[in-house]
Parts: C-alpha cells; structure tokens; sequence
C-alpha cells in the first residue's frame, strides 16, 4: 500500500522501479497470450482445427516460459540458486529455431505488414508491441543492474516469433494487410 513490494528474494522495491516495470510488462505480455489463446476456442477463423490446436500448443509454451522470465527478472543475482526458473542460451535457440520452421512455410513478405487480419493475429500484434515494451523495460534495467544476457537476447527474438504467428494465423500470410507507403495523403 505504501508503493513498495517485494522480490523473490525478500528485498523491499519501489513498485515504479525498472525491475517492477520489467517483470510486469512480462505479466502483461502473458495476459495477452492467455487472451489469444481463448479467442482461440478450439478452433480460429481462417485456421483448420489442426492448425488452431498447434498455435494454442505454442503459445502455451509461450506462456510458461515467459513465467520463467519473469522469476528471473523478479531474482537478484545474488539470490539465485541452481532450481531458480531462468531463461538459458537453448531457450533462446529454439525460439531462432522456430521463427526460421514457420518463416519457411509463410508467403514471402514483398512489404511491411499492418497490425491486423483475424481477429487472433491482431491480437498477436498486440502481443509483439508489448513484448516490444518489455525490451524497452528489460534493457533500461540491464543498464543499472546485472540482468541476464540470455533473458535479453529471448526477450528479443520473441518479437519476431510473434509477428511470424500472427502471419501464420493470417492464412500463413496471404491475408496480412500490407502497408502502402503514402496511402491517405
């Protein structure tokens, strides 16, 4: 109540600190993910059951490390033990790995793509623009204090991994909406 919580390890924080602005942008970006995957209900427009089922069982994955992330932005450095939840290098490579899979499959991008489409990729843009302010908030705090490369570099490539699916759920990629530079002078 007085502005102050706690960290993992005890330490009493301001809550409009950097680490707090970290690990909640984290918390917000999972809350997104959840809102996708209800929209998902079994089954998206413009997506086959199939298809539907394995974006769910992704972002899934998604979800569970991203609490993964925020245990290790929430843990000083000198609190780690060796069963602390953290983002490690595997984990940042099969995210690499993932976007280069599907990237593979999509329609070649011949312009930039406008936020938008289905319902379910809007909202994974949504998602990709808040993983954007999660960077934002994760670099500022690496600037003051010791923050795990590997959480950066995974923070990072996310962005990426959720514009790829958000092509994927439009029709991997033949109804994204293209931006028209100049369009509406």
């Amino acid at each position: 109540d007085d502005g102050d919580t706690r960290l993992a390890g005890g330490q009493t924080v301001p809550k409009d600190g950097l680490r707090c602005s970290a690990y909640g942008t984290v918390d917000e970006l999972n809350a997104l993910l959840g809102c996708v995957r209800a929209d998902l209900g079994g089954q998206a427009p413009g997506l086959d059951g199939d298809a539907s089922s394995q974006l769910d069982g992704w972002l899934e994955s998604l979800q569970q490390q991203l609490f993964n992330l925020g245990c290790d932005l929430c843990v000083l450095e000198e609190d780690r033990r060796d069963d602390t939840p953290t983002v490690h290098d595997k984990d940042v490579e099969a995210l690499e790995g993932w976007i280069d899979r599907l990237n593979d499959e999509l329609e070649p991008l011949t312009s930039f793509v406008l936020p938008g489409g289905s319902e379910v990729a809007a909202r994974l843009h949504l998602a990709r623009a808040a993983v954007r302010r999660a960077e934002r908030a994760m670099t500022a705090m690496a600037s003051q204090s010791l923050t795990n490369p590997q959480a950066l570099a995974y923070i990072n490539r996310l962005s990426d991994y959720l514009f790829v699916l958000a092509r994927v759920a439009n029709d991997d990629g033949r109804a994204d909406v293209k931006w028209i530079p100049g369009a509406n002078r």
